[in-house]
């Protein structure tokens, strides 16, 4: 058997503090954490690499930078100079959340394959793979349309709103389990 370093997995008192002072370091350091903007920053990227015309320096936006698009010349070209340069803060912060869950799941060694599903889910759905991987997939995708449809994911919008006591953070959070409450029934109901 190879060694292995084994991470304990946190009860959720621990992970809640521990999540609680990441995000406070981050407000009194920083600013507020929210990831869901970056991936509009990558599609930018990626399109910028094919097309050289999708930001250009500009004197008459308050960031320095524009762009023929109108999304991403929201807020006086800040995504624009975020995609010009994204070795940025929050572009550098999605990407060590990144690597830091794929250290994690190398880190957490369990006696079952890292790749079993829930019991939970082979209850419901008898365990099919693709199945779950598309749900998944799906599922974020939905989640990731949705977050910028509302100007936010759930660690802006809903944990960063919530501690600054936005409005808005709330409606979001109460929306969500609204949502997600529901949904879990329904799928996971067997019926009985």
């Amino acid at each position: 058997m190879k060694n292995f370093i084994y991470q304990n997995q946190w009860d959720w008192r621990t992970s809640g503090f521990a999540l609680g002072l990441v995000f406070i370091l981050a407000v009194a350091l920083v600013k507020p954490i929210g990831v869901s903007t970056q991936f509009v920053i990558l599609d930018g990227i990626v399109w910028n690499f094919f097309a050289d015309d999708v930001t250009v320096k500009s004197s008459d936006s308050n960031t320095g930078y524009s762009s023929s698009n109108a999304y991403l010349n929201k807020s006086g070209g800040k995504y624009a100079k975020s995609i010009s340069n994204p070795a940025n803060y929050s572009f550098v912060f999605v990407l060590a959340m990144v690597a830091g869950g794929f250290i994690a799941s190398k880190l957490q060694v369990t006696e079952e394959n890292n790749t079993t599903p829930p019991n939970v889910w082979k209850e419901r759905f008898d365990n099919p793979t693709s199945k779950r991987y598309l749900t998944t997939f799906l599922g974020g995708v939905l989640v990731l349309f949705g977050a910028r449809l509302a100007g936010g994911c759930t660690s802006g919008h809903m944990m960063s709103g919530i501690m600054q006591t936005s409005l808005s953070g709330y409606l979001f959070a109460l929306s969500a389990f609204a949502t997600a409450i529901p949904l879990a029934i329904f799928m996971y109901n067997k019926g009985e």
